[in-house]
């Protein structure tokens, strides 16, 4: 029997984590459902696949996830409570939590892998771009792909493959999602890495001019 990939949720709302428990249940996850942090982080100690936490259990857990630095984690709960110096692969979520996006962010944080970087990355001027049609920032590039700044209140996130529109390049472009993770701004936004995917020759020589040329900045 292939074993389910296990997940940790630490919600203090029983009512709230008995419904994702079986949710990630019929998904063919193997949900561990703890009311404390206390309680959950005694579970970190076997290995896991994915975190869900309430924002209030945030740090306890993230102090016990030494083990497993990578592992993703989507929290529940007040965006300004999480907005501050949240790791790599940490999402959040709002409430209320509803089915269709939960198991959204989980595919996300748990089939997503960050790809080997092929080139160096620069990190740029923010400038404005549309990812499918909605308002984003593009705020480091390479010649493969970028990363991509957005709001983090977007009712559905970016599919794995989305149309890149580029004003100052002149270019519109086919990215396939990558990675997904909580930006380090003080805002409530998120960062999306992007590879660019079955573009025409004539796009990936515009991108690639682009990158060559555009001024590097140090971020602050």
């Amino acid at each position: 029997m292939v074993a389910r990939p296990r997940v940790i949720v630490s919600l203090s709302n029983r009512a709230e984590g008995e419904a994702i428990a079986v949710w990630l249940r019929s998904d063919g996850f193997e949900p561990v459902l703890r009311s404390t942090a206390q309680a959950a982080a005694a579970e970190m100690l076997l290995p896991f696949a994915l975190l869900i936490a309430d924002v209030s259990h945030r740090r306890l857990l993230l102090e016990h996830r030494g083990r497993n630095p990578q592992t993703p984690t989507i929290l529940i709960g007040n965006a300004a409570t999480a907005s501050q110096g949240d790791p790599l692969q940490t999402m959040y979520l709002s409430r209320p939590v509803e089915r269709a996006m939960l198991m959204c962010f989980v595919a996300m944080a748990i089939l997503d892998a960050r790809p080997v970087r092929r080139s160096i990355r620069k990190s740029v001027n923010r400038f404005e771009a549309l990812a499918d049609g909605a308002p984003a920032h593009i705020v480091d590039v390479s010649p493969e792909g970028l990363r991509l700044e957005m709001a983090r209140d977007r009712r559905v996130p970016l599919p794995p493959y989305f149309t890149m529109r580029v004003p100052i390049v002149g270019v519109a472009m086919v990215v396939q999602r990558m990675w997904t993770q909580s930006s380090t701004r003080p805002d409530a936004t998120i960062w999306y890495g992007g590879a660019l995917s079955q573009n025409k020759v004539a796009v990936q020589q515009a991108w690639r001019a682009f990158v060559d040329t555009v001024p590097v900045v140090t971020p602050l």
